[in-house]
């Protein structure tokens, strides 16, 4: 089993309390399709769960596959530096199958996110958060996306949201 490395910490993207009996992480790439359909389901996960739940984010951009993978996290964690990343993160999955540069600008504008700022993302400005969230998920035994940690420990079974739901309680209890 493939534990959590680092563990979650103040530079992450985070929804829910920071004191929540359950932490699940998300390594995920917002070009890919499978990480596209766990959208709604981690959004139905929260949804239940509640103040129960801390859910994070972490950049795994498989840019060998996904030509517009790393300018999406690009975006992101431009849009993170604003205050907006919940917001974006939201932009991009709703929106998977149109994320070239014109499309991330669009959306930027609509966030109202300074076009210099995003021409700035798009020249490396935060590359080396985004590798540092990449090189993070392969200590941790990531090799591709979605890949779920709940409390710190690799989750491999279903991913539908009665499941999860189920062991995230479960985990709960085991705590």
């Amino acid at each position: 089993m493939s534990h959590l490395s680092p563990p979650v910490g103040t530079l992450d993207h985070t929804q829910g309390p920071e004191d929540a009996p359950v932490t699940l992480v998300e390594y995920g790439d917002f070009e890919c399709p499978y990480c596209g359909a766990m959208y709604g389901v981690i959004k139905a996960v929260q949804q239940v769960m509640g103040e129960q739940l801390r859910f994070v984010f972490r950049n795994f951009p498989l840019t060998d596959m996904h030509a517009h993978a790393l300018h999406a996290a690009e975006f992101a964690e431009a849009a993170a530096a604003a205050g907006m990343f919940w917001e974006a993160h939201d932009i991009l999955y709703a929106n998977q199958i149109a994320l070239t540069d014109d499309d991330l600008s669009r959306y930027g504008a609509g966030l109202g996110l300074d076009a210099r700022e995003l021409a700035s993302a798009f020249s490396g400005k935060y590359d080396e958060t985004i590798q540092k969230d990449f090189d993070s998920g392969l200590r941790s035994g990531v090799n591709g996306t979605p890949t779920f940690f709940i409390n710190g420990h690799r989750y491999e079974g279903a991913r539908d949201a009665e499941t999860l739901i189920t062991i995230l309680r479960a985990s709960i209890k085991t705590t």
